[in-house]
């Protein structure tokens, strides 16, 4: 048996051993670099004082408002196997990965939609939520706020991690382990991208858009969504349509309604109530009930993840999904919703720069 380079590692080749040479960096080891973990020296007000270095002296670090802290600052070939973070989890930090070098990152978005929890609030009194756990094999959402994400992320020549904190006056505490491996990357190993969007209300009539402007060679992966609904009556008709590879006017991959795209049918609905559900590739996870089933106002949060079933282009994509509901006498009704998204997929380099983000107040959950 021979020795492979560790990428795709999985219970079918656990048993292989493998030249890949393992590396985490959390606030207790900065860099990453063989033995050089848990080296903070203790504060002196801290709670490690009386026991000194290597008792937990730097767990977490402190990112001040309005700065950017430099997670990650990887020399390649390599591969982030997984991410772990906690603490201050909401739409006011900000996640990027630059992969090679480029000036625009290849994964852009708030920290929570990262990892599917779309509805997290900050009050002025510092209280967090609401939080749903998230059950799945590349993302994982566990009690209190523990953020977990397994998608393979491989790199030829260097990787940068940074995280942003846009809050005008308030620091934010960054838990985080970032788990890599050193190795040789097959030539046919694609980068990670991921790409938050948000729209609200959606246009009466249009399409909400997950993705466009894609060039290059690649599959899609996922998608993770919150919908905000803002009429009565059930949402969920509308259709997602994959344009690959030229499509202009009708798409290649046309879907039969979004809650039959996160895996379910029927409305979601069992004696007049949604019912939620978390597995392995898809999920409707969480629904915030204000006053009703049916009532305006309640919100959902859903995923479908594209690890059975990629979605291959060759030179570009575009991936949109209708907001249609129901009108009176059996008509449907385009729905102006809070949409909110984040599209997972690996390509090609060079990335396209991304459309700006919303501002704080655009990304603000009201």
């Amino acid at each position: 048996m021979t020795a492979f380079n560790g990428l795709g590692m999985g219970l079918g080749n656990l048993a292989r051993l493998s030249n890949a040479k393992t590396r985490s960096i959390s606030a207790e080891n900065p860099t990453g670099e063989k033995g050089a973990g848990g080296m903070a020296e203790p504060a002196p007000e801290g709670p490690a004082r009386e026991l000194g270095v290597g008792w937990k002296c730097r767990p977490c670090m402190g990112i001040p408002p309005g700065e950017t802290c430099v997670l990650a600052d990887l020399a390649g070939p390599g591969a982030i196997q997984s991410l772990w973070f906690g603490g201050t989890v909401t739409r006011d930090f900000i996640l990027r990965i630059y992969w090679e070098g480029q000036a625009q990152p290849s994964v852009e978005t708030p920290l929570c939609d990262f990892f599917g929890a779309p509805w997290i609030r900050y009050d002025e009194g510092g209280t967090k939520g609401p939080l749903v756990r998230l059950h799945s094999l590349p993302v994982c959402v566990n009690p209190n706020r523990g953020m977990n994400c397994f998608w393979e992320m491989p790199f030829r020549k260097s990787c940068r991690i940074t995280l942003q904190n846009t809050h005008p006056k308030k620091a934010g505490w960054c838990f985080h382990q970032i788990n890599y491996t050193r190795t040789d990357v097959p030539a046919d190993c694609a980068y990670f991208h991921a790409q938050f969007r948000r729209t609200h209300p959606v246009p009466y009539g249009a399409p909400y858009t997950l993705l466009d402007g894609i060039e290059g060679r690649g599959h899609y992966v996922g998608t993770s969504m919150g919908w905000g609904i803002n009429n009565n009556g059930w949402w969920g008709e509308g259709e997602i349509k994959f344009y690959m590879d030229g499509d202009t006017d009708f798409p290649t991959i046309c879907g039969t309604g979004t809650e039959d795209y996160f895996g379910g049918a029927y409305n979601w609905e069992c004696d007049g109530q949604y019912i939620e559900y978390s597995t392995p590739f898809m999920g409707m996870h969480q629904v915030l009930r204000p006053d009703g089933t049916y009532n305006s106002q309640h919100r959902h949060a859903m995923y479908r993840w594209h690890i059975m079933d990629p979605v291959r282009f060759e030179r570009t994509l575009r991936v949109t999904i209708q907001s249609l509901g129901w009108r009176s006498e059996g008509r449907y009704f385009p729905g102006q919703h809070d949409i909110c998204s984040v599209a997972y997929w690996y390509q090609t380099l060079p990335t396209a720069p991304f459309p700006a983000l919303p501002d704080r107040d655009g990304l603000e959950v009201v």
